[in-house]
């Protein structure tokens, strides 16, 4: 399923008094990397499109200040109306965290729906 890379440098505004990278911050650039693998969808008028519905993240080894690393994110898993994407931290062919995130397909009423076929059929190529 798809695939994509997102580089990224820590800056000091990313990290805590230690010059280690703050737990947070993985959970913004995560979102950053996968605005970046969704780019370019095109919802239909009335849908919400995709929303988070859960997320599991596992630190292994701390990224500092300065480090340049890249998100890879990948579709592990694909339901009728959502996919599973497992984005992994890596540095130096380290992996420093990976996120397991779970996200819904939403239509206008607010409720899952299942995922329109155009959009489905791009994350299989």
């Amino acid at each position: 399923m798809k695939k994509s890379e997102f580089h990224f440098a820590i800056a000091y505004a990313d990290t805590d008094a230690g010059g280690i990278v703050y737990h947070g911050r993985y959970v913004e650039i995560a979102e950053r990397a996968r605005m970046q693998l969704l780019r370019g969808l095109k919802i239909p008028d009335g849908d919400v499109g995709f929303v988070v519905r859960e997320l599991k993240i596992k630190y292994l080894s701390p990224l500092k200040l300065a480090d340049e690393f890249v998100v890879i994110s990948e579709i592990i898993k694909m339901g009728a109306a959502s996919m599973t994407i497992e984005q992994k931290f890596v540095k130096d062919d380290t992996i420093c965290a990976i996120l397991d995130i779970s996200i819904a397909y939403i239509g206008g009423n607010l409720r899952p729906r299942a995922i329109p076929d155009y959009i489905a059929q791009r994350f299989r190529d």
